[in-house]
C-alpha cells in the first residue's frame, strides 16, 4: 500500500487520495470527506513551508467567504491529541477558514506515516508553487536525512529530474546572507545556482543585486571571476635600479641574472644553459668572485641598492653580537637537470 502511494505522488494528490474530482456528493463535497471543527485541526510537523504569506491568506479567506472550501484538507489522526487531526496538506486553507469565520472545514482522513506525510506535504506545495527555493531544497534534504532517500528515488517521488533535485539541495550550501537575498526574492533560484560556482558567492551576489543583473549576466560574471582566480599571479614589479643592476651583471657574466630583495638580504640567481657555463661560473667564483673584475659602477650600484632596501637599524642590547647579513646565490639550469660529477 505504501509503495503504491509513493508511486502515485508524482502524478498528483488526486491519484494519491484515490478520488476523482468529479466524484462529489449532493452537498458538493468530495466523497470520503467529512466536516471537522477548525479547533480540532493542528499544523503538520512535517510542513515544508517555513513562512506563511499573510497577504495571500487574506485573499484566500475572501474566496472562502464567497465560495467555501472546494478542496478538502488532507489530515491524519494526531499522534498525541485525542479526537484531533494533524494537517498533511491544506494548512493555508485552514488558516483562511479561521480568518473567514468558518467553523468547520472538509477533510479527508488518511492513515499516513511520517515519511508519507513529508512526501505528500512537499508534493502538494510544489504543485501549488507555494515553496521558496530554499524551502523546496530543505524538504528534499529532510527526506534524504530522515528517511534515507537517494536522489534518484526522491526525484521519482516528487516527479522531478534528479539533476533538479541535486541542484536545489546544493543551494543549502550558500552563505546565510545569500540565502536571505533568496528568501527576500532579491535573487532568483537561477541566480543562486549560478553563484554556487563563484569564488566569493557573497561578494558576487552583492554585485548582482546592486547592478540588477539577470541570470545570464550573472553566469558570465561568475565565469569571469573564475578565470581571474585561476590565472597565474603576475610577477612582482621591479624598480628601474634593480633592472639596471640585473642587466649590468648579465652583461658581465654573459648569463641571465635575477635579483630579489627581501628585508636586509635577498637572493641572486644566475641562469645557465649548460654544464660548461656552470663550470665557468664556479671557476670564476673560486678565483675571488666577480667583484675582482666587476666594473666600478656595478659595485657602486650594488651598494646603493643595498642601502635603499635596508630597513632602519634596530639598537641591539649591549654585548649582543649582531647577525651577519647573508646574500644567497641560486644557480638554476634550464636544460639538463643533473649536475656533472666532479672528476
Amino acid at each position: 500500500m505504501a509503495e503504491n502511494k509513493r508511486q502515485n505522488l508524482g502524478r498528483g494528490l488526486n491519484a494519491l487520495l484515490g478520488e476523482e474530482p468529479e466524484a462529489k456528493t449532493e452537498s458538493g463535497r468530495l466523497k470520503g470527506s467529512r466536516l471537522v471543527p477548525v479547533e480540532r485541526l493542528y499544523p503538520g510537523r512535517y510542513q515544508p513551508r517555513h513562512s506563511i504569506d499573510e497577504e495571500r491568506i487574506e485573499e484566500l479567506a475572501q474566496s472562502v467567504r464567497e465560495n467555501g472550501i472546494i478542496q478538502p484538507l488532507l489530515v491524519r489522526r494526531h499522534p498525541e491529541q485525542k479526537d484531533a487531526f494533524e494537517i498533511i496538506a491544506g494548512e493555508r486553507r485552514w488558516r483562511a477558514a479561521q480568518m473567514a469565520k468558518v467553523h468547520e472545514v472538509p477533510v479527508i482522513i488518511r492513515d499516513l506515516n511520517d515519511q508519507e506525510s513529508l512526501e505528500i506535504g512537499l508534493v502538494e506545495n510544489l504543485q501549488r508553487q507555494d515553496l521558496s527555493p530554499l524551502e523546496e531544497a530543505d524538504g528534499y534534504q529532510r527526506l534524504m536525512d530522515e528517511f534515507s532517500h537517494t536522489q534518484e528515488v526522491l526525484a521519482k517521488t516528487v516527479g522531478k529530474s534528479r539533476s533538479h533535485v541535486a541542484n536545489m539541495i546544493r543551494l543549502l550550501g550558500l552563505p546565510d546572507p545569500v540565502k536571505k537575498m533568496l528568501d527576500t526574492e532579491d535573487l532568483s533560484a537561477g541566480h543562486a545556482r549560478a553563484l554556487l560556482s563563484a569564488p566569493n558567492p557573497l561578494e558576487t551576489a552583492r554585485q548582482v543585486v546592486k547592478k540588477g543583473l539577470n541570470v545570464r549576466q550573472t553566469e558570465r560574471l561568475v565565469k569571469k571571476e573564475r578565470r581571474q582566480k585561476d590565472a597565474p599571479p603576475k610577477p612582482a614589479h621591479k624598480d628601474v635600479d634593480t633592472l639596471a643592476l640585473e642587466r649590468d651583471l648579465a652583461n658581465l657574466l654573459g648569463l641571465k641574472v635575477g635579483i630579489k630583495f627581501k628585508g636586509g638580504g635577498g637572493s641572486l640567481t644566475v641562469h645557465y644553459d649548460s654544464l660548461e657555463q656552470l663550470d665557468d661560473i664556479l671557476l670564476r667564483l673560486g678565483k675571488g668572485g666577480i667583484s675582482a673584475t666587476a666594473p666600478e659602477k656595478v659595485v657602486a650600484k650594488t651598494a646603493e641598492q643595498r642601502e635603499q632596501k635596508k630597513p632602519p637599524e634596530k639598537k641591539e642590547p649591549p654585548g649582543k653580537p649582531r647577525p651577519k647579513p647573508r646574500l644567497t646565490i641560486g644557480l638554476r639550469a634550464k636544460g639538463r637537470g643533473k649536475k656533472k660529477a666532479a672528476g
